[in-house]
């Protein structure tokens, strides 16, 4: 679901993260409670190096924020589009996709389909390597059943949801060949780059037409987008029984190490500029304007109740064991034993440590944002 993203930093700590402001009203004004609960529930879920990670969710008295692994890199449309010529040299679309193999690996074994991989959704952190979010769209389906529903975005959406036939997880399969075409061409395969295309002539292309290929393609990057971009999803690559494995296994990853992969120990073919800015100026953006007409009720804080609370994500417990907090509950928390009296006395007050400057202080946010 689209908010605002700000970069904050947690101040007992000092470490960074992303926090996606949702605004209160225009989520109710969108009917977007569900989606923005789903979101939440699914982060919540997964941990992946590949799938950016839900740290904290809170509320303030305008928007629900969740806070997320910063991403400094920005996202793969604008490093498509806005750098050089558009499009990427072949080997680091693989790495990208290769990556992206994983991050949908991870999503898979929690039974998660994502339904709306496209570039703008894929970030890239300090060091180059690669994470999907945005995971308003994914559900999560129940074991040996399929679901139904027409959803993602016009181009990238496979031809089975667009017909509204049932699936599991090959929507997923067709928007990775999507995104490896368009990383490698420098278009989608069914729109050119700037091509202005009506959604009635959009959706025909997916269906009936098939993708072309220039001089850009090696034989093994034009196989695997062929397979990944079969019309019928059960002839195409990932849905023929063996799942990842045998889209991991196609020639094109041959000189991919994936265990050295999923343990980021592989130098990623670009990496961002610590000194340099991905993403377009947003001055003044109409899209996040005063919301009116809009009044919160009691059902609303009933659903902000279901937002802000659930189970403790693992990067938190991460955070929790490298500050030591633990530590410091436990030294604040002593009693001493008197021998003769047998009776126990408080422990000397120890001074405010870490786990009282964290829920006092809270985050503290910079002022510089951008929109996602």
């Amino acid at each position: 679901m689209a908010g605002k993203v700000c970069a904050c930093q947690v101040r007992a700590t000092g470490k960074m993260y992303a926090c996606k402001k949702l605004e209160k009203k225009r989520i109710k004004r969108r009917k977007g409670e569900a989606m923005a609960l789903n979101e939440k529930r699914i982060l919540e879920k997964v941990h992946s190096r590949f799938v950016v990670s839900l740290c904290y969710t809170y509320e303030t008295k305008d928007s629900l924020c969740l806070v997320l692994t910063i991403m400094n890199g920005g996202d793969l449309k604008f490093h498509i589009y806005n750098l050089g010529n558009p499009g990427f040299d072949e080997q680091r679309a693989i790495f990208y996709a290769a990556e992206l193999c994983c991050g949908l690996e991870d999503l898979q074994r929690e039974r998660i389909v994502y339904r709306d991989l496209k570039p703008e959704n894929i970030l890239l952190d300090d060091h180059g390597h690669i994470r999907i979010s945005d995971l308003g769209l994914a559900v999560e389906i129940p074991e040996g059943e399929t679901i139904q529903g027409r959803v993602g975005t016009l181009g990238y959406m496979a031809p089975e949801v667009l017909n509204r036939e049932r699936y599991t997880f090959s929507p997923d399969w067709w928007g990775l060949g999507c995104l490896i075409y368009e990383m490698i061409q420098g278009h989608s395969p069914f729109r050119k780059f700037k091509e202005k295309v009506n959604r009635e002539e959009a959706e025909r292309r997916v269906k009936e037409e098939r993708e072309r290929y220039s001089e850009k393609f090696s034989e093994d990057a034009k196989s695997i987008c062929s397979l990944l971009l079969t019309k019928d999803p059960k002839q195409r690559l990932g849905c023929r029984g063996e799942g990842v494995a045998e889209v991991k296994g196609h020639p094109v990853f041959r000189d991919i190490n994936f265990k050295r992969l999923e343990a980021h120990m592989l130098d990623p073919p670009f990496r961002p500029d610590p000194q340099a800015v991905y993403c377009r100026d947003v001055l003044d953006i109409e899209q996040f304007s005063r919301v009116k007409g809009i009044h919160l009720d009691s059902t609303d804080y009933t659903f902000y109740g279901q937002f802000v609370t659930g189970c403790v994500s693992i990067p938190w417990q991460n955070e929790m064991i490298e500050s030591e907090c633990f530590k410091d509950i436990n030294e604040r928390g002593n009693v001493a034993l008197d021998p003769e009296e047998k009776t126990y006395q408080p422990a000397p007050k120890q001074k405010r440590g870490f786990f009282h400057r964290l829920f006092t202080r809270g985050l503290s946010f910079f002022s510089a944002c951008y929109i996602r």
